[in-house]
């Protein structure tokens, strides 16, 4: 991916220039000129998108600044804001409703990934080399985007996913299935990798027409993970482990929101641990007159 982002924008447009005589100018006019980078329909490329484009620049620059004892140009110079996608997780009735509707080739495919909160791209992008059924975990090690592999995200994303019961069989009857034939987990008939767009096309959004669901992306089965491991009472360090994420502060800003509706707890909860401690009745007797 950093390959393919130094070749497509950076050595285009600073090939030609010494390292040290980019200016902060400089920067802020190539990132300018992102925002009219045709975008299939769109004119323009996503902040989100700029920003990936911008990092390996930033980190050539700073690298060769301190090697070469000059102020690196990027002082000063902020990410975009990206404006917080849309979470719409699915009901666990919702997710039983999706599993035992879709196609047979694609049951396996979604149960993984609404019970291990992958990536698209990192389950299209899953060998079975980083499968360990001994050990009952998945090891994220690579991505699959456009048909080219890479690295994860982040250094965090790089994990290991323990498998539950469910996935674990899943693995199983897909094992039997491509295990011969591709080196991928999942493939298509002539064991070629999966195509995100046509996946969605041809699966994702015609299920959920058909199952009168509301139309959203795929990648809400991460967020589904999450708030059902949430809901279940689950470890959020360990959630946050298997979801990738540095720390359980995106969990707690994102997901916390929905618990509640999953769980039908309000403060109830607490309410019963102070009862169950004899808190309570002391709390409540203190108040009457």
């Amino acid at each position: 991916m950093v390959n393919g982002i130094v070749e497509k924008y950076l050595i285009p447009h600073f090939g030609e220039k010494e390292v040290s005589h980019i200016t902060k100018g400089d920067i802020l006019k190539f990132r300018s000129s992102l925002a009219k980078v045709p975008n299939g329909k769109k004119e323009g490329l996503s902040p989100d998108r700029m920003n990936h484009i911008m990092t390996p620049l930033r980190m050539i620059l700073n690298d060769a600044a301190e090697r070469n004892n000059f102020t690196t140009p990027c002082i000063g110079i902020k990410q975009l804001r990206v404006a917080r996608s849309d979470v719409y997780p699915f009901s666990i009735e919702e997710v039983n409703l999706i599993i035992s509707s879709v196609r047979k080739d694609f049951k396996n495919y979604y149960a993984v990934r609404f019970f291990t909160g992958m990536r698209t791209s990192e389950i299209d992008g899953l060998k079975w080399e980083h499968v360990d059924f001994d050990r009952r975990l998945i090891h994220i090690r690579e991505t699959l985007v456009k048909g080219v592999l890479s690295t994860t995200k982040t250094e965090y994303s790089q994990r290991s996913i323990e498998m539950s019961s469910l996935v674990f069989n899943a693995l199983k009857d897909q094992h039997a299935v491509t295990a011969a034939k591709s080196r991928y987990v999942f493939c298509t008939k002539d064991g070629s990798p999966l195509e995100y767009s046509n996946i969605s096309n041809r699966v994702w959004y015609p299920l959920l027409r058909y199952l009168g669901l509301k139309p959203r992306r795929a990648y809400q089965t991460r967020h589904t993970t999450a708030t059902l491991w949430l809901a279940a009472g689950e470890n959020p360090e360990w959630i946050a482990r298997q979801m990738g994420h540095a720390n359980t502060k995106m969990l707690f800003t994102i997901y916390s929101r929905f618990v509640p509706n999953l769980t039908r707890r309000d403060g109830s909860a607490f309410e019963q641990m102070l009862t169950a401690r004899g808190l309570q009745e002391a709390s409540d007797d203190h108040s009457k007159p």
